[in-house]
């Protein structure tokens, strides 16, 4: 997510983002507000939650854009990962690992504090869009950071007004695990740290490597043949389309993360080859 500042002539993107942004928080204010969903406020929680998050890391570590947005973003991958895997373990220990995967669990079904954090996460990615248009972290004629938070925000909150999907769409951000690697690797290399030699990058992208594989690739894949199995149990409507749809874009997005990934990890190790061609 580089920092870049866009020039006068792509003003239409952040004009674009932040309209969206500002319709999508007044549909949540007039849900809550209006309509008396006091369980949005779970949203709100969120958004408030990391946009305090980033005045303390910007008060107290640093003050550079892309640092502090990037250590809240790890921030949010930590508290999702962990929530994410204590929902699942404690509904696994409730239902059973096989219950908990039938059809009518997950999409119609609440695991406990599903919804709780589903709403929390929603509230990160509101605050990290905002936070990107306000310091302009993002490039491109149309950023794709800006449109895969977009894409996340509707998915997210249909699914949170309608109350359908909601175990589907914790099982996606399991993802996250694999993010807090993405992130600290961004950390480090901000902070200096680039020697490929030492323990701590080895074993960084060991980990990196490991939970790219497990956490992103081969979970979202099983949750899109899930999808595909069942695709006759769900009722007519939009619900399936919606989710196979985001699903294989999910996919695709995966495929492009691990080019990336290959590519910075080849990169990363260039300078160490380099030195030892020119000692030989």
């Amino acid at each position: 997510m580089p920092r870049t500042y866009q020039s006068s002539s792509t003003d239409k993107a952040p004009t674009f983002f932040s309209a969206t942004l500002l319709l999508w928080g007044v549909s949540i204010l007039f849900e809550i507000l209006f309509n008396k969903r006091r369980e949005l406020l779970y949203i709100v929680a969120g958004g408030c939650f990391y946009q305090i998050a980033n005045w303390v890391v910007r008060l107290c570590v640093s003050r550079e854009p892309l640092f502090v947005n990037t250590f809240v973003s790890l921030l949010h991958s930590i508290i999702t990962s962990t929530s994410v895997v204590f929902i699942m373990v404690n509904q696994w220990s409730i239902a059973g690992f096989k219950r908990m995967f039938e059809h009518s669990q997950l999409v119609e079904g609440n695991w406990p504090w599903a919804y709780q954090a589903l709403c929390f996460s929603c509230g990160y990615f509101a605050y990290d869009q905002w936070d990107m248009l306000r310091y302009r972290l993002y490039s491109g004629f149309i950023p794709a950071i800006l449109m895969h938070h977009l894409i996340l925000l509707i998915c997210f909150t249909l699914a949170l007004y309608r109350h359908i999907t909601i175990n589907y769409l914790i099982l996606t951000l399991i993802c996250e695990l694999h993010s807090i690697f993405l992130h600290v690797r961004k950390v480090r290399r901000m902070a200096g740290i680039r020697d490929a030699n030492s323990r701590v990058v080895k074993v960084e992208w060991i980990l990196n490597w490991t939970m790219f594989v497990f956490a992103r690739l081969v979970s979202h894949v099983l949750i899109t043949i899930k999808l595909l199995k069942d695709a006759s149990k769900f009722e007519k409507g939009i619900e399936w389309p919606l989710a196979f749809f985001a699903m294989a874009g999910m996919n695709l997005l995966n495929a492009f993360l691990g080019i990336d990934l290959f590519n910075a990890y080849k990169k990363e190790k260039q300078p160490r080859q380099n030195n030892q061609k020119r000692r030989e």
